[in-house]
């Protein structure tokens, strides 16, 4: 097990470093070829896996961009791993999951309902927290996970809707929609589980973002004539912000190398979404070490605190997770 970035990976993260400091939005960022990264070569991209995804997202997230990296790389990841050329093709770089039903964690069953229906699929059912969904009409249509399998479909109705960070996201109705069916319910599990990396990449960026700005801050601000980071509480504040973001960092790459060598992956999985929820903690800790300075919209930090509320949404909270490795502990 080799957490170094090898020379493609290197290339990768200086290259969404690069787009990322010119304030690279998303058409800059499909211009770059970064949305396209884990589609296959034979489809128009880089053909790369789950750690190479980790490494934009990682950068994305370390600078609280708004742009669809996190859907549309997971989305064409899932696709590169269980879809067939031709629907690569179609879908290209342009993908929106619909995972997750209303008041569920992410990890419990799916509960929409995948019917036959002549030599096709319907579905019925709805899916929360879709973020950066396609506009009506258009294709591709949403990669949805279902009782019988992964399968794309147009919902029939949506309710819009906004994160925390301004980005667009909806509710998502199907009622006997069409369904192409793409691979079986193997698929939904490592469609998850491909997500949930996803996830946990942009939110150790977040933290590794917001301590970077918090250590500056208590370096430059001072109080009582002595600058912040003088004072040991402040610095005990800051080593706990640290070591959130390193118990996430070796669980969310220990997962991210085991899903790209085709190994089991749950455990890993389970331990990184549990520090990405807990590591909303440590971005309070944060807001509360720059004081009102934090809450300042001029001022970066406010981004990183929503991009990281956010993630532990799209998550289910810490105590979700702790079912769930409490679950695979038992087993």
């Amino acid at each position: 097990m080799d957490f170094d970035l090898d020379e493609t990976q290197q290339d990768l993260r200086t290259l969404a470093t690069e787009v990322l400091a010119k304030d690279g939005g998303e058409d800059r960022f499909r211009q770059a070829g970064l949305m396209s990264v884990c589609v296959p070569e034979e489809a128009g991209g880089a053909g790369l896996g789950p750690v190479e995804m980790a490494v934009v997202l990682r950068e994305v997230g370390s600078r609280a961009a708004v742009v669809p990296a996190l859907p549309t790389l997971a989305g064409t990841l899932a696709l590169a791993r269980h879809g067939d050329l031709g629907l690569q093709r179609r879908c290209a770089d342009r993908v929106a999951l619909a995972l997750r039903e209303p008041g569920r964690a992410l990890a419990a069953p799916p509960l929409t309902t995948a019917r036959r229906k002549g030599d096709g699929w319907t579905l019925t059912g709805r899916k929360a927290n879709v973020l950066h969904p396609p506009p009506p009409d258009t294709v591709p249509a949403t990669l949805v996970t279902a009782d019988e399998g992964l399968f794309l479909a147009e919902p029939t109705a949506l309710t819009n809707e906004y994160a925390s960070t301004g980005e667009p996201a909806a509710t998502l109705v199907f009622e006997d929609a069409p369904a192409e069916r793409i691979a079986g319910p193997e698929a939904v599990e490592d469609t998850v589980q491909l997500f949930t990396a996803a996830v946990a990449a942009q939110a150790s960026g977040v933290l590794s973002g917001a301590l970077e700005l918090t250590t500056t801050h208590v370096r430059t601000r001072k109080q009582f004539g002595r600058a912040l980071a003088e004072f040991q509480a402040v610095t005990m504040q800051v080593a706990d912000v640290y070591i959130a973001g390193r118990a996430l960092d070796v669980a969310m790459w220990s997962a991210l190398w085991r899903l790209g060598a085709g190994l089991p992956a749950e455990r890993d999985l389970a331990l990184a979404a549990y520090h990405v929820c807990e590591g909303l903690t440590a971005l309070h800790t944060c807001q509360h070490l720059h004081g009102g300075l934090g809450l300042d919209v001029t001022y970066p930090l406010h981004r990183y605190f929503a991009q990281g509320r956010l993630l532990t949404h799209l998550l289910g909270g810490a105590d979700a997770q702790l079912d769930v490795i409490g679950a695979l502990v038992s087993c």
